[in-house]
């Protein structure tokens, strides 16, 4: 599917397009949301890369054939830093999953390429939510095509094993065991209660020691050697 042209020396494939990675506030949050969360999620798995607004060049000796989708996960790729996503310097790997959110500066034709692109250059799935309207759209591949994923709420990627859940407001997304994928304010929140428990729980745990301690004196103040043992 990936064609191969002869190599020249003197392309050049830039790290970047140009374009500003999100137009607006929410775009970004969306972005970043999904992009971490993958990360956490194949945190153990040296094998898979997960990339954010990263180039990708599908076809060697054609720096014009590019795309730089919003997130996308390789399998079969190890983790590291990149410029960019050439794909014959990957093993030919094409990336198996792609997200795209959506803006007010998106047009039609714009997400129409993009659905092409990732269409004839192998993508295994393909996600496009719409944060303003709420509406998220997947695609699956069958043979040489996609084909829409007809009910979008409670799907599981079949790749990633990550749930989609539409709200009346939102969309809920959830790693494989059940938790939802958190912004990073959400896991400082959350890292802060746990530090705050953790501290309560030491200080009730000296006051029990210090309360067995006195309890340990008045004992001995009696006469009665107190049994270390309970």
């Amino acid at each position: 599917m990936v064609q191969h042209l002869k190599p020249n020396p003197a392309i050049i494939y830039p790290d970047s397009d140009g374009q500003p990675m999100s137009d607006n506030t929410k775009q970004f949050r969306w972005i970043v949301v999904i992009k971490e969360n993958l990360e956490l999620l194949f945190a153990d798995r040296p094998d898979v890369f997960v990339a954010g607004d990263l180039l990708w060049y599908p076809v060697e000796g054609d720096n014009k054939i590019r795309q730089a989708p919003d997130a996308m996960v390789i399998f079969g790729r190890p983790k590291g830093d990149r410029g960019s996503y050439r794909q014959w310097e990957e093993d030919n790997i094409t990336p198996q999953v792609v997200f795209e959110i959506v803006s007010p500066g998106d047009r039609l034709r714009k997400m129409f390429n993009k659905f092409k692109f990732y269409e004839h250059y192998g993508v295994e799935e393909y996600y496009v939510y719409d944060p303003d309207t709420h509406e998220l759209i997947g695609w699956l591949r069958s043979g040489n095509v996609f084909e829409v994923v007809e009910e979008m709420n409670g799907w599981v990627s079949p790749r990633l094993e990550i749930r989609f859940q539409l709200t009346s407001d939102t969309l809920e997304i959830y790693h494989p065991n059940g938790q939802r994928f958190l912004t990073f304010v959400e896991i400082a929140q959350l890292r802060e209660q746990e530090t705050q428990r953790a501290e309560q729980e030491r200080q009730r745990a000296e006051r029990e020691q210090r309360r067995a301690e006195r309890l340990a004196e008045q004992l001995r103040a009696l006469g009665v050697e107190p049994d270390e043992g309970e």
